[in-house]
């Protein structure tokens, strides 16, 4: 089988491990209150930006930790977007009042991502370990809304906050946000001491992709699934494919087109379309598979992507295994890597979470991203 044909299409960077919040779900261990003297200084990441913009045209988020506890970050952006970037930022929320989201937007952020995990304040507070936060962030929300800049609501969905999401839902809608992301946990950083009460089982982790299939299917709001690569399964057994917004052409490769804030092409984009890279300048497939590809500091960022055994793996389905590997799914879905790799230790094994069993006589490739 050809290999997937690798186009970064977005990257993210953890600018910092720094962060004001403790949540109990994060992928790190090692947060910290103050910036690292570990993280990528002013001058690295700017030379990391320029060698990812001599590579693609990705969107870079700027991510953390709390991205906006560097005192760079908007030098930092300004110059991603200088490159011909776009740019998005993922924080908490919680620090931004109207002065900083006047400096977001002349910045030139494409997009401000914030985290609302539960409608009710009480649940996200107790899950981001501040009270408070969930008051703070939507006031940053507000804050963003009112200069006009796009905005997006992330939502981790576990056991303690899944039936809340339609009112969640509801709340994205009334605060007048472009996007309500979904991120599946997964079992990562502290989310591995959480992951025996706060996994969804896998038939109730169906049940909601569905529930979100039926709303995105309504447009009323930009929706995504990450790290569910199953959806694109229950998209094509349901007999529609996702809204024609979500093909856009113009995936971010070496001709320099840009892509969409809201681009689907495949389930899991681990190493394929997508890479982490952390505040010491190690490079990942995504910021839940702890699988070192490279680190800037030692090579070459297009180097990293375009020879690492790491994503040269991750781009071949031939070497998927269980039933991922017999899955006539398994180019549209591929399952989550990370969580298999959470869960078993391979990234190649099976998804751990999906109810699907594919038909004994599948054994070839039947479905195309």
């Amino acid at each position: 089988m050809t290999p997937l044909d690798p186009k970064l299409r977005l990257l993210f960077w953890e600018t910092t491990a720094g962060c004001n919040l403790r949540c109990v779900h994060c992928r790190r261990i090692d947060v910290m209150e103050t910036l690292s003297r570990d993280d990528l200084d002013t001058r690295e990441g700017i030379d990391l930006i320029d060698q990812v913009a001599a590579l693609a045209r990705p969107i870079i988020v700027f991510s953390g930790g709390e991205p906006l506890m560097r005192p760079d970050i908007f030098e930092l952006a300004a110059h991603a977007k200088a490159r011909g970037l776009r740019a998005a930022l993922a924080t908490n929320g919680t620090k931004i009042d109207a002065a900083l989201a006047r400096r977001i937007r002349d910045t030139g952020f494409d997009r401000v991502a914030i985290s609302l995990d539960g409608a009710k304040a009480s649940t996200h507070d107790s899950f981001r370990g501040i009270p408070g936060s969930q008051e703070k962030a939507i006031a940053g929300l507000e804050a963003l809304r009112a200069l006009g800049v796009g905005t997006q609501v992330n939502f981790t969905v576990a056991r303690h906050n899944v039936a809340e999401i339609p009112d969640l839902y509801e709340m994205a809608l009334a605060l007048g946000v472009d996007a309500l992301h979904f991120f599946m946990l997964v079992p990562v950083g502290c989310g591995v001491a959480i992951a025996d009460r706060e996994m969804l089982p896998a038939e109730e982790y169906e049940r909601w992709l569905e529930w979100l299939h039926d709303r995105e299917s309504e447009g009323r709001l930009e929706l995504k699934a990450t790290c569910a690569p199953h959806y694109m399964r229950v998209v094509r057994t349901n007999g529609r494919r996702p809204p024609a917004s979500h093909h856009r052409q113009n995936a971010a490769g070496a001709s320099g087109e840009m892509p969409s804030l809201h681009q689907v092409t495949r389930g899991c984009l681990a190493g394929v379309g997508v890479c982490f890279v952390s505040h010491k300048g190690d490079v990942f497939p995504c910021g839940y598979l702890p699988l070192a590809a490279g680190n800037v500091r030692r090579q070459p960022f297009r180097e990293i992507w375009e020879s690492s055994e790491v994503f040269g793996r991750l781009r071949r389905p031939d070497l998927l295994e269980g039933k991922c590997g017999t899955c006539g799914f398994k180019i549209a879905c591929g399952g989550c890597r990370a969580r298999a790799y959470g869960v078993t230790g391979n990234e190649l094994a099976e998804e751990p979470y999906c109810v699907y069993v594919p038909p004994a006589t599948n054994r070839r490739e039947t479905v195309r991203a």
